[in-house]
């Protein structure tokens, strides 16, 4: 479906109630996936949305289900919920959550939230009582249905956010199981960032005459993401991520590695040499996380040390750096990290460290985005391969004493800091 030129929320077809929470939520102008698919999902329509993260996909489903649960008048019965939305981390269902619920303010809905890594009794209290909207991990979900703590018959929304990640972390088996448990009919809604080949099969059985909305081409960063890496041997990584902390000592800054050790053990060294660092990853509890968050988010620690976990579930508009310390191994999640930056109108930095043993990965990454990300520091590698899964000890090291042309990289990278 091609864009629509709509520049106002009052032009989409929402109440005055909707409207004045879009108001006090300080939306201005709705954006091209807002003003696409509000006007359809209120028509009833099932949609299939591709957008990048940072596009403002939660106000494109949370409004027109808002206003649908609004005009229906019912209450929810107890142990059930009227609409579920399922999305892959305990970060973005918070998100999500606490989105909703700046929109339903004023109104009777009431907004639940469903993860792993706390309470479950808590949990089955609270929907004991019954929600409007369930925003859920599949997982622990689906816990909570073997207990009968929740019944989805009543259920006639269901919102796949993040589809692609859900994919990707293993929670197709989980969607098969809860989706057949919602009430019929029903509107579904399934967004993602990119369209992979199950995308497709998954969209064919859960949607129904679907409308498409394609806002940016899968594999496009932010127009207002700098990008740029310097290449560097793994084991001089930490003292050039420190060169850059040190040249933007008053930005917010998000740091990707590739695992939950490397991350914490990253964390721990910033932390050692002065650094406010904070960090989250899947060996963290809920409440570590969320602290770590609000931490960050505050500007209390101003660095944050992730791994992919979080790469879509961090909605913070102050990031001003998003360092790539490690290349993913999946191209699509480079996208995913560097949409951390550059949020709500503002621009932002991305940089990438590239060792000898991630050229392969970064060829890939390239070739997904079409383009050659600009080279601020460093000497290309002779490509080495990385070792197997299992070997190292996990610890890649590029170049060393046989390359060369390492020698040096941090002093040329000062010019383009």
């Amino acid at each position: 479906m091609k864009g629509s030129y709509v520049t106002k929320f009052a032009d989409l077809g929402l109440s005055p109630k909707i409207l004045k929470s879009v108001e006090q939520a300080g939306y201005e102008t709705p954006s091209p996936i807002q003003a696409q698919a509000i006007p359809l999902a209120l028509a009833g329509h099932d949609i299939l949305g591709l957008a990048q993260t940072g596009t403002g996909k939660t106000a494109a489903f949370g409004l027109p289900l808002i206003e649908n649960l609004l005009a229906s008048g019912k209450r929810p019965a107890p142990k059930t919920a009227r609409a579920l939305i399922l999305a892959p981390t305990r970060e973005l269902v918070n998100q999500i959550a606490d989105n909703l619920r700046q929109y339903v303010k004023g109104t009777p809905l009431r907004v639940t939230t469903v993860v792993g890594g706390v309470s479950i009794n808590r949990q089955i209290r609270e929907l004991s009582r019954g929600t409007d909207i369930l925003v859920a991990t599949p997982g622990r979900l689906i816990d909570l249905i073997e207990r009968r703590a929740v019944d989805l018959g009543q259920s006639r929304y269901l919102v796949l956010d993040e589809a692609d990640q859900m994919l990707d972390l293993g929670f197709i088996h989980a969607l098969r199981r809860i989706a057949p448990l919602l009430g019929t009919p029903r509107q579904t809604m399934l967004f993602s960032a990119t369209m992979p080949k199950q995308m497709n099969e998954l969209s064919s059985a859960y949607l129904t005459n679907p409308k498409r909305i394609q806002v940016s081409t899968p594999g496009k960063a932010a127009d207002k993401v700098r990008q740029s890496l310097h290449f560097s041997p793994q084991g001089e990584k930490t003292e050039l991520l420190k060169d850059y902390l040190d040249a933007a000592p008053d930005g917010l800054a998000l740091v990707f590695a590739r695992t939950k050790h490397g991350a914490e053990k990253l964390k721990k060294h910033l932390e050692a040499s002065g650094y406010d660092a904070v960090s989250i990853h899947g060996n963290k509890s809920q409440g570590q996380r969320e602290r770590a968050i609000r931490a960050f988010k505050s500007g209390q620690a101003r660095v944050l040390v992730a791994t992919d976990v979080a790469a879509r579930g961090i909605d913070i508009p102050d990031v001003s750096h998003v360092y790539n310390y490690d290349l993913p191994e999946v191209p699509e999640n480079y996208v995913h990290r560097i949409g951390r930056t550059a949020r709500a109108g503002k621009g932002g930095e991305a940089i990438a460290f590239v060792s000898a043993t991630e050229i392969g990965y970064l060829r890939q990454i390239q070739k997904l985005m079409k383009l050659d990300i600009p080279v601020a520091g460093g000497e290309r590698p002779a490509e080495e391969k990385p070792a197997p899964r299992g070997q190292g000890g996990g610890r890649r090291r590029g170049g060393g004493g046989k390359s060369g042309g390492w020698k040096g990289s941090r002093n040329r990278r000062r010019s383009a800091a």
